[in-house]
């Protein structure tokens, strides 16, 4: 009698989860991909910035590494890197195949684009600013006309644990908010078995009150991993984008708009980022964060100016390469009014990527037998203290390659290479009892997200100190204490957002240095510089 497939369950529809269950698929797993929206409704489609790669002959793997290495501060992890860019061409050519168009030149040579902290212009574009959306197409629909069973409006309640291995999950299905498409739906409470499972569910953006994550970032992985009694690790390491439109929502402009030239500019017209880096716009993204949040303070809170009206001669011929470059952000520009082959446009960092997240091997294993992590839910150690820009899309292609090529060897072997088991974290009840003893009784600040956000934003952003984050540690201790059994999708993504938030701050708190994103205004520059040195020459080690 022939063995039933092992059965893996996929939570999220991004690059990562979308790619690991494919290859799953490939190796004869049976897939159920689980997702909180619809399918296609995953962060990667609001990339715009594209993918790194060396996809050029004159482009090397040694200066890839290298400039990786370099962006995450020295905390990065070698090997990681090495696998990334290593394997990165290969899963690159699997999104060509699979159906996504990179932008080409007239000669049919894909176009390079430069992007900050880059030694060479390696990242490839689809539509000019809709990379994101062009990949997450070409993958839902071949995930759609292959085995793989979907399950949408599924929210991930918590991780099933027995005997130490994860064996399945449980979800709330088909939970709605009344909205101006359809009236308000009650969710039931399943439980789905299984013989792995792999968080793929992203980041946690909405922890922040300006971000240009989707709402339905809120650390559901994270948080599910953490009550499971998985390891977490960096997650201080939030990176804010440096150019949100402040007029409107946050509409990332992307980092690419720089890499052609464009400007960033005072209220007066100078050039300040020259002030912080000598790389000026195209220093590394915490430091031209930090730069334009620091000339808005001085400019009484006022936002910067991202200025692309030097790119082309005329404003005729900039309003046209706009267009073509750009289309998305340039319809977005004008949508709110603007015109930026005119006048510059008024910008502002915003939350955008954690680099933390729940602690991985090379090919996507947790600390706990059966639970793999892909994508920005993962902390692979890829990106140490800061992301290099458009290597997101790739690490999701590359380690949900990987996992998805080992799930079902690791299902059938019953051996999991990890560390010795963790104990789980306390029960909700638990929590309750723990943190009411925590917590002086008397009034509390109210608790909800848009406060949450707030605290978030003042304390634990991009700059913080030792008194910032005791009193976010304190808030965020009485806010726990004070809930009491979420029972709706959002009071389930409220009670992940505190969690993570509370580890995250106390995290940043014991890093009592400065380096790459996690910036203390109380500490002096850390010795982030000698870390980088040691972490290149480890690369070099390895091969460079």
């Amino acid at each position: 009698m022939t063995a039933a497939p092992l059965h893996a369950i996929v939570v999220g529809s991004g690059i990562a989860g979308l790619t690991v269950a494919l290859h799953a698929v490939q190796h004869g797993c049976r897939v159920t991909l689980v997702t909180k929206d619809v399918l296609e409704h995953a962060n990667t489609r609001y990339a715009q910035g594209g993918i790194a790669g060396v996809m050029f002959d004159d482009d090397r793997v040694e200066d890839h590494v290298h400039d990786t290495l370099v962006a995450g501060a020295g905390l990065s992890d070698p090997a990681a890197v090495r696998v990334l860019v290593e394997e990165g061409p290969t899963r690159i050519r699997e999104l060509i195949a699979l159906g996504v168009a990179f932008d080409r030149a007239a000669d049919g040579q894909y176009v390079k684009g430069l992007e900050a902290a880059h030694s060479y212009p390696r990242i490839l574009h689809s539509g000019g600013d809709a990379t994101g959306t062009a990949i997450e197409k070409a993958l839902v629909a071949t995930l759609r006309a292959s085995d793989v069973r979907v399950i949408e409006h599924a929210f991930l309640v918590d991780l099933v644990v027995r005997d130490g291995r994860v064996r399945g999950v449980q979800l709330l299905v088909g939970d709605h908010v009344a909205t101006a498409t359809g009236p308000a739906v009650e969710g039931y409470r399943e439980t789905v078995d299984a013989d792995a499972v792999v968080l793929a569910t992203g980041g946690a953006g909405e922890l922040y009150a300006h971000t240009t994550n989707p709402a339905v970032a809120t650390g559901d992985g994270i948080a599910a991993a953490l009550r499971a009694g998985a390891d977490v690790s960096d997650l201080e390491f939030f990176q804010f984008h440096p150019t949100v439109l402040a007029v409107g929502d946050s509409f990332l402009v992307s980092e690419a708009v720089r890499g052609e030239g464009a400007t960033l500019i005072d209220e007066h017209g100078r050039r300040f980022t020259f002030d912080a880096h000598p790389d000026g716009e195209l220093a590394p993204r915490d430091v031209v964060a930090r730069a334009i949040a620091h000339q808005m303070e001085l400019q009484d809170g006022r936002p910067v100016y991202l200025d692309a009206t030097g790119l082309r001669p005329t404003e005729a011929e900039r309003a046209e390469f706009l267009a073509r470059r750009f289309p998305t952000i340039d319809r977005a520009v004008h949508e709110r009014g603007l015109d930026w082959a005119k006048e510059p446009i008024p910008v502002t960092p915003a939350a955008h990527y954690l680099m933390g997240g729940v602690t991985t091997d090379l090919h996507g294993r947790t600390t706990i037998a059966g639970l793999y992590a892909v994508g920005e839910v993962a902390r692979t150690g890829v990106h140490g203290a800061n992301r290099l820009a458009s290597n997101s899309l790739l690490e999701g292609a590359v380690f949900g390659a990987r996992a998805g090529d080992v799930i079902a060897a690791d299902a059938a072997s019953g051996t999991w290479p990890s560390a010795a088991p963790r104990a789980a974290h306390p029960s909700r009840d638990a929590l309750v009892v723990a943190l009411d003893e925590r917590v002086a009784s008397g009034e509390r600040t109210p608790f909800s997200r848009t406060a949450l956000q707030q605290l978030m934003w003042e304390d634990a952003g991009l700059v913080r100190d030792d008194e910032g984050l005791a009193h976010a540690e304190a808030v965020i201790a009485e806010w726990r204490a004070a809930a009491r059994g979420p029972v709706t999708e959002a009071e389930y993504e409220d009670e992940n957002l505190l969690l993570v938030a509370d580890r995250l701050v106390a995290a940043a708190r014991a890093r009592t240095d400065s380096v790459g994103a996690h910036y203390r205004r109380d500490a002096a520059v850390s010795t982030a510089d000698d870390r980088m040195v040691a972490a290149v020459a480890a690369g070099g080690a390895a091969g460079c």
